[in-house]
């Protein structure tokens, strides 16, 4: 392998832990801020080991496996929690939107036949952050 595959893994790696980290403790926010970075690096490690495919399988095949061992496994976890925060926020977002009021389809009739005023909704907000 040579120095600029390493390096591109190492920040690969990183990067990854970084997001797994945000990931685990649910810091969302975090974790979407990093999206960049991440593509960042992923680019670069594809293009270090593009740019030297020889050198990554005969210099050092043993270091070159378990690199690509480590990245693989922190891949695995990155996805298992990008679902795992995906259910989350589908369970967030459909306990609010049971929790808000739901506006009539069609209006109700008086005893005289004349339709009933519609019941106002009231207006909230919701904030995102903590």
């Amino acid at each position: 392998m040579n120095q600029k595959l390493i390096d591109a893994a190492v920040e690969l790696a990183g990067a990854l832990a970084r997001e797994n980290e945000a990931l685990t403790r649910l810091d969302l926010a975090r974790a979407a801020a990093m999206l960049g970075a991440k593509q960042r690096a992923a680019e670069a490690f594809e293009q270090a080991r593009q740019a030297a495919p020889q050198e990554a399988g005969h210099a050092a095949p043993g270091a070159a496996r378990e690199v690509e061992r480590q990245l693989a496994a922190l891949a695995e976890e990155n996805r298992r929690l990008l679902e795992r925060a995906m259910h989350v926020q589908r369970r967030i977002i459909g306990t609010v939107a049971a929790a808000l009021p739901r506006a009539e389809t069609a209006g109700r009739y008086r005893s005289d036949g004349a339709l009933t005023p519609r019941r106002k909704v009231p207006a909230f907000a919701l904030s995102a952050r903590a």
